[in-house]
């Protein structure tokens, strides 16, 4: 192997298409604490509002 780390290349980028998804940066981060806070939060207000305004199933 050569001093440079070979790297395969697909079909397409071997072409000239560019990968762009390989450089796309988050622009919203949620740290995974915050992520099941939301989820709890979320879980309570659906139990709540079922509990306020129960469906009337047929």
């Amino acid at each position: 192997m050569s001093s440079k780390k070979k790297k395969r290349t697909s079909m397409m980028s071997g072409a000239g298409l560019v990968r762009f998804f390989e450089e796309v940066e988050a622009k919203v981060s949620i740290s995974p604490y915050q992520l099941i806070f939301i989820a709890i939060l979320f879980a309570v207000a659906v139990l709540v509002l079922g509990y306020l305004a129960p469906v009337l199933v047929p």
